[in-house]
């Protein structure tokens, strides 16, 4: 079904890295979303006048408030596909996450409603009629939400959407919602014992639950995450298979939205090199990661020494030096200097987050592990962060 819905509204489904059908994909969700929780909600709120269940009734204004998600969502990609201009020359793509984030708090408040109406429901109770038509009514509902869930999910997988993800979550917690309601009124019919109230505090709790995940999951980019692993991995496999490139070292992945990165890193060279020709493979891994990943990348050439056996051992040693700090540690941008007096040890640490020393520290131990090795040495230290896991 998914598959026959992409191939009849998404021109081109398969270019899931195109903003244009990224932004296509985000309207044949929204669509759905409100059409179908439009239907769900119009026929649980019948089911929840028949049978005067607070449980339903809430169920009912839970999938009402799905419909509005999906019409933000919708919004949301319609805004993100927008073409850069002079205010944003980065584009609009992070619109996608703040429509899920206005998705995301829409549930919370939903979800703080429905509270209180349960609560009231169980300091005040009310009997609760059965109805064979509600039964069948909450069935189709907890069947369509398992298709949505499944719809969504697979939608979320083809272009690594955050916002799509959440809605799956959501349409899964409604699944479990309107099982537990289910349940009540049957529990009600057969054993005669009301539990509407209570099952209502359980429809409530999925909704906040729902709501905190996706204000997690559309925050955390927002924010400033981490790149994905593979994404770093993959540029970094691209960079290093031209045998011009020695080594990679601070990559930053910049994320302006779902189709919009950037990134900076610095390509190690042959100091000997031929500068213009090594400039030439910069420009064609710049294309190339382009071409794979779809992230404008700018790489800075750092010339090293290769062949100089003596640079090389010094390099070695600092570094394990600076791995007998923290395992974890990184060296690069080594260069020395030989003087008669001393030896300048000129190079870059790159430190984790997760040391237990300070950058202070970390450059104060290495210097003086360094004097303890050889007392000429002057070790002139820069102490960077990794922006990439």
């Amino acid at each position: 079904m998914t598959e026959l819905l992409l191939k009849r509204f998404v021109p081109q489904y398969e270019e899931v890295k195109e903003p244009a059908v990224r932004e296509r994909y985000g309207t044949l969700s929204g669509i759905v979303g409100i059409v179908m929780n439009l239907l769900i909600s119009l026929s649980k709120f019948v089911a929840g006048v028949l049978t005067g269940a607070v449980s339903v009734t809430a169920d009912a204004f839970n999938n009402l408030s799905d419909a509005a998600s999906s019409l933000v969502t919708l919004v949301g990609f319609r805004l993100a596909g927008q073409k850069a201009d002079d205010d944003h020359p980065y584009g609009h793509g992070r619109m996608e996450y703040l429509a899920g984030l206005a998705v995301s708090v829409a549930i919370l408040l939903v979800g703080l409603e429905l509270a209180k109406g349960a609560v009231e429901k169980i300091l005040h109770p009310e009997e609760v009629s059965f109805s064979w038509l509600s039964v069948g009514i909450l069935c189709v509902s907890i069947l369509a939400k398992l298709w949505m869930y499944l719809f969504n999910k697979n939608l979320s997988r083809r272009i690594s959407s955050a916002a799509m993800a959440a809605t799956a979550a959501d349409s899964l917690s409604d699944c479990v919602a309107t099982s537990a309601v289910l349940l009540g009124l049957l529990v009600a019919h057969f054993a005669h014992v009301s539990i509407d109230g209570w099952v209502g505090v359980l429809v409530a709790a999925f909704v906040l639950r729902a709501g905190w995940e996706a204000l997690r999951d559309t925050v955390d980019p927002l924010l400033g995450q981490a790149p994905d692993p593979e994404l770093v991995r993959g540029i970094q496999e691209t960079v290093l298979a031209h045998p011009e490139i020695l080594g990679v070292h601070d990559m930053m992945v910049h994320d302006y939205g779902p189709g919009h990165m950037m990134a900076t890193l610095h390509a190690e060279v042959p100091l000997d090199a031929d500068m213009a020709e090594t400039h030439d493979v910069i420009d064609d891994v710049e294309r190339e990661i382009m071409h794979k990943f779809h992230v404008l990348t700018t790489i800075h050439m750092d010339p090293i020494a290769v062949n100089d056996e003596q640079v090389n051992a010094r390099k070695a040693q600092m570094l394990a030096i600076a791995q007998s700090v923290d395992p974890a540690i990184t060296l690069h941008d080594f260069r020395m200097t030989e003087g008669s007096t001393h030896t300048n040890l000129i190079f870059d640490l790159v430190v984790p987050h997760g040391c237990a020393l300070s950058d202070e520290e970390v450059r104060k131990e290495v210097e003086r592990r360094a004097k303890e090795l050889d007392p000429t040495f002057f070790t002139v230290i820069q102490i960077d962060h990794s922006f990439v896991g």
